[in-house]
C-alpha cells in the first residue's frame, strides 16, 4: 500500500511540475495521502508491541470520531457566518455541510440499530456518495493550500486584481481591499526587477445591479487615493463573473502586449479555482491569493469546491450514480434470490 502511495505521490509531483493548474493534481494528492494513511495503518496492525497498538487504537478512535467533530465544527462555523456576515445562501454552506454529516451518521446508526435491510442499503449508498464527495473535498482543500505555495508569480507583464462586491456606498470592503493590497505588493516586486516593459495593474469588475459604480472604478480609486500611479492602472468594467474577469482582462493585456504573462490576484480561498479557469482560457501565468479572515474560509472553500464539482458534473454525477446503483443492485439480487 505504501508503494502505491509513493507512486501516486511521484505522479502528483510530476504533474505539478508540468502544470500546477489542474484538478487532477488534487485527486493525485488525495490518493497519495489516502493510500499512505492506509499503508501506515497496515504497518501498525502488523507490528507487535504495546506502543504500536496504543497508537493504532488512537488512530482508529480519531477516524471514528472525526466525522462527528467535523460536523460540529461546520455547524459552529455556519452559525458564526450568519452572525458576522448575513443570512444569505452562500453563507449557509457550512451549516448545510454540518447537517449533512449528521444525517449520514444518523442513517448509519439507525440502520445498525434496526437491522432494516432497505434502510441499510440506503444508508450504504448515502455513505458511499458522502465518502466520495468528502474525498474530493479534502483533496481540493489540501491542494488549494499546496497551489498557494508552488504558484510562481514572477516575470509577469500584467497584474490582474479580481473584483468583489462593494459596500452600499460604493466603497471597497475589507475582502476587496486585501486583494488590492496584495496586487500592489506583487507589482512592487515586479518593479524591483526593472523590466524593459513596466508591468501594469488591471482592476477587473463590472457594476452590479445594487452597486453605485463599477467595482473596477472603486478599486482604481482605492489605489490612487493611497498613492498608486493612476497611469499604471487599467480598468476592466464589463465583467460579472470570474470567467469574464479573466477573459476580458486577458483581452486588454493581449491588446497591449500579445502573449503577455499575467499574475492574477484574488482571495486565497478562490485562487485555485481561478487558476483552473485561467488555464482553460489559455492565460499564461499563475494566481496568488490574499489572506481572508479565518472564520470566512471554511464556507468560502465549500462554495469554491461546489463550483468545481459542478464544473465536472458529468463525471462526478456518473460516479455517484454508480455508487448508489451498487447497493441497490445487490439488494435487488438478494430480493429475487440471485447470488
Amino acid at each position: 500500500m505504501l508503494g502505491l502511495a509513493g507512486l501516486a505521490f511521484l505522479a502528483f509531483v510530476a504533474r505539478v511540475i508540468v502544470e500546477p493548474r489542474s484538478f487532477g493534481n488534487a485527486v493525485l494528492l488525495g490518493l497519495a495521502l489516502g493510500l499512505g494513511a492506509l499503508g501506515f495503518l497496515e504497518r501498525l496492525v502488523r507490528t507487535p508491541g504495546r506502543p504500536e497498538h496504543l497508537l493504532l487504537t488512537a488512530v482508529l478512535l480519531a477516524v471514528a470520531l472525526g466525522p462527528f467533530l467535523v460536523g460540529c465544527l461546520l455547524l459552529a462555523n455556519g452559525v458564526t457566518m450568519i452572525r458576522r456576515e448575513s443570512l444569505r445562501p452562500g453563507n449557509l454552506l457550512s451549516l448545510a455541510a454540518g447537517a449533512a454529516v449528521f444525517v449520514v451518521i444518523g442513517l448509519d446508526v439507525a440502520a445498525d440499530r434496526t437491522g432494516d435491510v432497505p434502510l441499510s442499503q440506503f444508508s450504504l449508498a448515502a455513505s458511499l456518495v458522502f465518502g466520495y464527495v468528502s474525498f474530493l473535498l479534502v483533496s481540493y482543500v489540501c491542494y488549494a493550500f499546496v497551489y498557494g505555495l508552488v504558484a510562481r508569480t514572477g516575470g509577469a507583464d500584467f497584474v490582474v486584481v479580481l473584483g468583489a462586491g462593494l459596500r452600499s456606498n460604493g466603497g471597497v470592503p475589507p475582502l476587496l481591499a486585501s486583494r488590492l493590497n496584495r496586487g500592489h505588493e506583487v507589482l512592487a516586486k515586479l518593479d524591483r526587477r526593472a523590466p524593459a516593459f513596466p508591468p501594469m495593474l488591471i482592476v477587473s469588475g463590472g457594476k452590479g445591479p445594487d452597486e453605485p459604480r463599477s467595482e473596477a472604478a472603486a478599486m482604481a480609486a482605492y489605489l490612487v487615493e493611497r498613492g498608486f500611479p493612476a497611469d499604471r492602472v487599467l480598468l476592466e468594467e464589463q465583467s460579472r463573473t470570474t470567467e469574464e474577469n479573466l477573459l476580458f482582462s486577458k483581452a486588454i493585456a493581449d491588446d497591449l502586449r500579445p502573449g503577455a504573462r499575467v499574475t492574477v490576484v484574488t482571495s486565497d480561498f478562490h485562487a485555485f479555482r481561478a487558476a483552473l479557469i485561467a488555464r482553460r482560457l489559455g492565460i499564461r501565468g499563475q494566481v496568488t491569493g490574499a489572506r481572508v479572515a479565518g472564520y470566512y474560509r471554511p464556507s468560502a472553500l465549500l462554495r469554491e469546491f461546489a463550483a468545481v464539482f459542478l464544473r465536472y458534473r458529468l463525471v462526478n454525477l456518473a460516479i455517484c450514480a454508480v455508487l448508489v446503483a451498487g447497493p441497490l443492485a445487490a439488494a435487488a439480487l438478494r430480493h429475487f434470490g440471485i447470488g
